[in-house]
């Protein structure tokens, strides 16, 4: 790389390729990105396909995040809390298009807050993966969470990580499937079965509906299909639920986590694997040598019907991960206030006081 090149990427942290700009500019959304290393929440739009924005907010080791279909809120889990931010009804401050701010956030304490499900059937708060306590939870009044669901194979709801949950599906308005690193009940003992010892378990049954899966990440639900990342393998695919099988579609070159679907394509976020012990010594690291490649934090692109994968967006120093991806329609510039700003000051002096 030349040093021309090196100064650009020191100043611009990423790259959207035209084929990103020309994708948000016709669907009129902005994609928001985790990135816990980096502690924010990146927003990529368009002005139009020629012209991308971007903006991001401070978030604490954020990652699961998800927001309703027509945009209006989402959730994010950071480090000790789990924030809902509301787009303004009110214009919003030149030259964004929309305006996000945190009305709500509860506490649920250092639970390791992976994937997030929005509200689903009448519900008011989300369901989320308590990893380091190898459950599904909500967030509660008397207590830091609610365990509302946990693996079978887990005796006990304890701060020890034992299986590395961390993805929801939710099919049918509920949550209906997980992943994990490892079957395994003990504390963080899913670090010996990164390389095949990851699952997919429905729920609530518990029951393993696919196996021998390398560090699974991000099931979703999807058009009557239950897609996954094998992350530590450098697949995404789907999930044959008749078989137990993980069917292929297309490698890609990082730690994939993170997905979200539009125009009939998955959106992949991929974190750059290397110089980490969690992410070192995977199959990924022999496929990326096969292939004489190296892995790389991007954004990615899969044709479900093609299984063609294409490079939306790239990632440059100093982020180098990320864990969750996300769409919010009709925006095209967004930006998150700060969290602890409060939402929108309106001139109130003609109203009476109290």
């Amino acid at each position: 790389m030349s040093e021309t090149q090196n100064q650009q990427q020191a100043k611009n942290p990423l790259t959207v390729h035209p084929s990103c700009r020309q994708w948000l500019d016709r669907t009129g959304q902005t994609l928001g990105i985790t990135t816990y290393l980096s502690a924010k929440v990146i927003f990529i739009g368009a002005r139009n396909e020629k012209q991308a924005t971007l903006s991001s907010a401070n978030s604490p080791r954020c990652m699961g995040a998800a927001a309703s279909p027509d945009g209006q809120t989402f959730w994010v889990a950071s480090q000790h809390q789990l924030w809902r931010l509301e787009r303004s009804p009110l214009p919003p401050t030149p030259p964004f298009d929309s305006e996000y701010a945190a009305r709500a956030a509860y506490t649920v304490g250092d639970v390791d807050g992976h994937d997030v499900a929005m509200p689903v059937d009448g519900e008011s708060l989300p369901v989320f993966v308590a990893a380091r306590y190898s459950c599904l939870a909500k967030p509660a009044v008397h207590a830091c969470f609610d365990a509302v669901w946990k693996p079978p194979f887990i005796t006990k709801i304890a701060a020890e990580d034992r299986c590395h949950l961390n993805g929801i599906a939710v099919r049918d308005g509920k949550p209906a499937y997980c992943t994990a690193v490892s079957e395994t009940d003990a504390v963080a003992s899913w670090r010996h079965h990164r390389s095949g010892g990851g699952i997919v378990m429905e729920i609530p049954s518990g029951n393993i509906v696919c196996r021998d899966l390398s560090m699974p990440h991000s099931p979703r639900w999807h058009d009557g299909n239950l897609y996954l990342v094998n992350s530590g393998a450098g697949y995404f695919g789907k999930v044959d639920l008749a078989s137990g099988k993980f069917e292929p579609i297309a490698f890609l070159p990082g730690y994939g986590r993170g997905m979200v679907f539009s125009e009939g394509k998955a959106i992949v976020g991929l974190s750059d694997c290397r110089e980490n012990r969690t992410f070192s010594g995977l199959p990924i690291d022999e496929e990326l040598q096969k292939r004489g490649t190296h892995a790389r934090c991007a954004i990615y692109s899969v044709d479900l019907a093609t299984g063609q994968a294409e490079e939306l967006v790239l990632f440059h120093d100093p982020i180098k991960e990320i864990y969750d991806v996300f769409l919010l329609p009709g925006t095209r510039y967004t930006r998150v206030l700060p969290l602890d700003q409060g939402l929108w000051h309106e001139d109130r002096t003609s109203q009476p006081l109290l």
